[in-house]
């Protein structure tokens, strides 16, 4: 008797909870904006328009029937709107999704009664549920183990693309090797759990056997996972050491760029025909001068302004990566080049581009392709915009391009540091002349 008020009640504010759901669905029905009506409604209130405006047979409609008829037109699409409107509003699809749930939960409550009053009456159960959800083990081992081969086989190599740098093949080499390690153990691990579940699903002929504790088997799991991951910790660190130490006369070939981030831009300086940088100093820095280049250092004499990263094919180019102030990430993802720029601190990475950006667009099919650089730490509300164009030409071409930027050492820099040295007391240092007092 207590059982079945108990259920009665709860069966009572599970009616009252549908009931709310269906008059919210109701009311987002009735408050949906016609500006979401779709491009089939628009499409044949087109079409009935100018029907509307046309001509019956042989015979021209009159202006005030076609008034008419437009009118009824435009009502008619303003009603079919309204109603289709709600299926493109995101709440009522949250609220079909609790809606179903409910049901399903209903559902279910009424066979668990009909199964209990079966018992009740000295009757066995109408079904199994130990078999139906070993069974449903089943089809969801099937179902991930298909939707994980699916989503290697359809986006396995979306994301990433093609590698565009020499150093690239080893990353991508280093990856494939974890994913397929990874991979092997994640369908062995799924596959024991899921069919442990269906061989051993309840049963009455058979108790449940309790097994707390085996040394054996935790010895085994806990060596064999530490080996491989050893294993992939040390492959992973010789990689990276290969790439970022690379061999002293092949820093000394590489082309020196240098990159300085802030918010939120970058500022590219390529070194010039000695391939030096110039030494800089945030003490520096002035409006003319916003990299606090130290003038006096004859290096610097010959850097250039870039308007855009432009890189030869084929030749070795060595990023100085700085940031003027908080952390920011240098990230070109083509190039499977990523690095910090921190604040103070300057940091390198060296890669030799393998394609041109016309040859990547041909191997990508993406004809508006292009390389860019990107920042990779969340650094402010305009970090999205922290994007600059890389471009890879031939040997050639770059040679053409570099030789048409604008030194950084420009006549306007010039006067600023005459102006300053005849402003100095005398016997000021000459390197803190162009500090911004």
């Amino acid at each position: 008797m207590r059982f079945n008020k108990f259920f009665k009640l709860r069966s009572f504010f599970a009616v009252l909870v549908l009931c709310l759901l269906v008059s919210s669905l109701q009311v987002a029905a009735r408050q949906a904006s016609p500006a979401q009506e779709g491009d089939q409604v628009a499409a044949d209130t087109a079409q009935q328009i100018n029907s509307a405006t046309g001509t019956i047979g042989d015979t021209p409609t009159s202006v005030g029937e076609s008034v008419n008829d437009d009118e009824s037109t435009l009502a008619t699409a303003d009603e079919v709107v309204k109603d289709t409107a709600v299926y493109k509003s995101a709440a009522f699809y949250v609220i079909l999704f609790v809606l179903l749930c409910i049901f399903l939960g209903v559902i279910g409550k009424v066979i668990r009664v009909y199964e209990l009053t079966r018992e009740i009456q000295g009757k066995r159960g109408t079904v199994n549920w130990s078999h139906v959800q070993a069974f449903l083990f089943i089809v969801a081992l099937v179902a991930l183990l298909g939707g994980t081969y699916w989503t290697y086989e359809t986006w396995g190599n979306v994301a990433s693309g093609p590698s565009a740098s020499v150093h690239g093949e080893r990353i991508d080499q280093m990856m494939m090797v974890t994913i397929t390690i990874t991979t092997i153990v994640f369908v062995i691990t799924q596959a024991l759990l899921f069919t442990f579940s269906f061989r051993y699903k309840g049963s009455e002929k058979r108790k449940a056997y309790f097994y707390p504790h085996n040394n054996a088997i935790e010895r085994l799991w806990t060596i064999i996972p530490a080996l491989v991951l050893t294993a992939l910790v040390v492959f992973g660190f010789f990689t990276w050491r290969s790439i970022t130490n690379p061999p002293d006369e092949e820093m000394k070939r590489a082309l020196s760029v240098e990159v300085t981030g802030e918010q939120f831009k970058w500022n590219v300086r390529y070194a010039g025909s000695d391939n030096q940088l110039g030494v800089r100093n945030y003490k520096l820095t002035t409006p003319l001068n916003t990299l606090g280049i130290d003038f006096t250092d004859k290096k610097s004499w010959d850097d250039k302004l870039g308007g855009e990263i432009v890189l030869p094919k084929g030749r070795p180019v060595r990023f100085t990566i700085n940031s003027k102030d908080i952390l920011h990430s240098f990230y070109i993802p083509e190039m499977r080049v990523q690095m910090n720029a921190v604040p103070g601190m300057p940091t390198y990475f060296q890669f030799t581009p393998r394609f041109t950006t016309d040859e990547m667009r041909e191997k990508t099919g993406n004809a508006a392709f292009d390389f860019v650089l990107l920042c990779n730490k969340i650094c402010g509300t305009g970090h999205y915009n922290m994007q600059y164009k890389v471009k890879v030409v031939d040997e050639k071409e770059y040679n053409e391009w570099i030789a048409k930027q604008p030194l950084y050492y420009n006549d306007d820099v010039k006067k600023e540091m005459q102006k300053r040295m005849a402003q100095a007391p005398e016997g000021a240092p000459v390197n803190n002349l162009a500090v911004n007092k």
